[in-house]
């Protein structure tokens, strides 16, 4: 492995390093503020007795979660905040359960901070004169597809549970009224800052910093062993790295003749279902790195794979990391899954997601 590998790689890895990290402590803050807490409330209260109008609010905060939160956040932080809540009013989890999840990786296609793979690819955009802007531009449409289609999924699969009423509102906790404006405020500047292309480390940074100050003064406690996800960054690094060695190496040639080229409708598809199936045979981020150079420069090529390691990665447990992280917290509220049934259903959601978003960006560009 030659040191310009080794440098390059960390030219990438390191300001996504950052904003994973500063991101995950402004998430941590915030939901020990009782930010998440309040909305879960807010949506259960305003769902008016009916179970369909309260999962479409929860699934618009899951949606807005996601893009200016990421997709971590969105399957660490809200999951437990959705079984708590269908507890409470005594209604199935299964359906919000399943929207965290789903949502995570199937919305997390239109802001580059909604998940790590589109800060990479943001990275190679930026190299064919396709900015912040030009990004969000070029992911509307397959992001409206995406959700759109894993809404109605979820809807056709739970039509009966989304059907009926509950009859308890649950009871708002007491929580620090500075702390939690302040940590509602910190998430409210930084979505309008990344929409705006200021660098996403950067705006995560300076809200981790502020929203740390404001819980050191008025919740100490509340700093105490935040789960930051340092192994993840680590082990992200070295991904960064090993899969760049890789393609010196050549690798990873057939993976990419796999992929095929071409920015037609059948080679889109080809393009994000090769990424698809890689990030289920192994892991949505070491797939897109994998695939990167199956783009060849070319921005919709590259929305493609993007779509296939974003929409894509809801067969396996271990294809995203959101999806550990989700199982993980399910299990730890007694909510138990048949990982078969799961899978049938991800594929399904998947399936559709993918080629939806994919014929969207075709439609769109042409």
């Amino acid at each position: 492995m030659s040191l310009d590998v080794v440098t390059e790689g960390l030219g990438r890895a390191l300001p996504i390093v950052a904003f994973l990290l500063a991101i995950t402590a402004v998430a941590e803050l915030s939901d020990r503020a009782g930010v998440f807490d309040v909305i879960g409330h807010w949506i259960a209260r305003h769902g008016r007795h009916r179970m369909w109008l309260l999962w479409l609010l929860f699934s618009g905060f899951a949606v807005t979660c996601t893009i200016f939160l990421s997709l971590d956040t969105t399957a660490v932080l809200l999951t437990p905040v959705a079984l708590a809540v269908a507890n409470q009013i005594g209604v199935p989890p299964r359906p919000f359960a399943l929207t965290t999840l789903w949502i995570a990786n199937t919305g997390s296609l239109l802001l580059p901070v909604s998940n790590l793979t589109n800060l990479l690819a943001l990275q190679r955009l930026e190299t064919l004169g396709v900015d912040h802007t030009a990004y969000v531009r070029l992911a509307l449409a397959p992001a409206i597809a995406s959700i759109a289609i894993t809404l109605a999924v979820i809807a056709a699969l739970h039509w009966r549970d989304l059907g009926t009423r509950y009859a308890v509102d649950p009871p708002a906790d007491p929580h620090d009224r500075f702390l939690l404006r302040c940590a509602a405020l910190a998430c409210l500047v930084i979505g309008p800052a990344f929409a705006a292309g200021l660098p996403p480390w950067a705006v995560a940074a300076a809200a981790a910093l502020v929203l740390a100050a404001a819980t050191a003064w008025r919740a100490p406690q509340h700093l105490k062993h935040l789960n930051l996800p340092w192994l993840m960054a680590l082990a992200f690094a070295a991904l960064t790295i090993g899969v760049a060695a890789a393609h010196d190496a050549g690798l990873l040639t057939p993976l990419l003749n796999l992929a095929g080229t071409g920015t037609t409708a059948p080679d889109l598809l080809r393009a994000a279902g090769t990424s698809a199936l890689t990030s289920n045979a192994i892991n949505n981020l070491p797939a897109y790195l994998a695939l990167e150079p199956a783009a060849a420069g070319d921005r919709l090529r590259l929305m493609a794979v993007l779509i296939g390691t974003n929409a894509g990665p809801l067969v396996t447990p271990w294809a995203s990391l959101a999806t550990l992280l989700w199982l993980q917290r399910c299990r730890a509220a007694g909510v138990r899954w048949r990982l078969w049934r799961l899978a049938l259903g991800g594929f399904t959601c998947a399936s559709l997601s993918v080629l939806g978003a994919t014929l969207a960006v075709r439609l769109v560009s042409s």
